[in-house]
């Protein structure tokens, strides 16, 4: 990572996964999802789902009825799937815990350093999560789908007078590194408990974020 702490003048995060041990919750709700379609057309949704981490449920929803089912969704009835979804896991979210050291990391950055959320959850539902877990006061801005990760990051950069060199995104899906990468802003991965790791090899990763301090 050529970027030194020293350096740092704003920090991008992933949000279920990277803040939250959420990332479960999520490949939980596809599997409820699509249980009434047989266990392989569940097996195959949820390797979409973990395969595409980062990517709206929107697109991944649409994705697997096309796909796996042979079903075109109009917009109604993606809506009505999607609101489905967001009952499944909200309240689970609300109530998951912290990533290991996360709160320490928000805690002991957010004076220092705007910290912003930079995910593809739906930003309505992740604003009121993140209110609901009393955790907005840490964050600078909170960003969720529709809008895409990249044009999120070079908005802000744009904002602030950053080059990507000054900045830091930590997330846990192949998504994020792709919008650290194509904006040029170094990246650190979370890999969680189950090992899984989506990442190019000689990417940086940490285990929790116990160690990612900046100061």
């Amino acid at each position: 990572m050529p970027t030194t702490a020293s350096m740092i003048e704003a920090v991008f995060l992933d949000f279920d996964g990277v803040i939250v041990e959420s990332a479960d919750i999520k490949t939980a709700a596809f599997h409820a999802m699509y249980r009434a379609y047989g266990e392989a057309v569940v097996e195959r949704a949820v390797a979409h789902h973990r395969a595409n981490g980062g990517i709206s449920r929107r697109k991944k929803i649409r994705h697997c009825h096309r796909t796996l089912l042979g079903i075109e969704l109009a917009e109604a009835d993606l809506d009505r799937l999607c609101h489905r979804f967001s009952m499944l896991v909200e309240d689970a979210v609300v109530e998951a815990p912290l990533v290991p050291g996360a709160g320490d990391f928000l805690a002991s950055h957010h004076r220092r350093l705007p910290l912003y959320v930079v995910s593809g959850t739906p930003e309505t539902e992740l604003l009121r999560i993140v209110e609901r877990r009393d955790l907005g006061r840490f964050f600078a801005e909170v960003h969720g789908s529709p809008r895409e990760k990249p044009p999120i990051i070079q908005g802000i950069l744009a904002k602030l007078g950053l080059t990507p060199e000054q900045t830091l995104f930590v997330g846990d899906a192949r998504t994020d590194y792709d919008a650290a990468d194509a904006c040029g802003v170094p990246f650190v991965g979370r890999v969680g408990t189950d090992g899984f790791n989506p990442f190019p090899p000689q990417t940086r990763v940490v285990r929790d974020l116990v160690g990612l301090m900046l100061a």
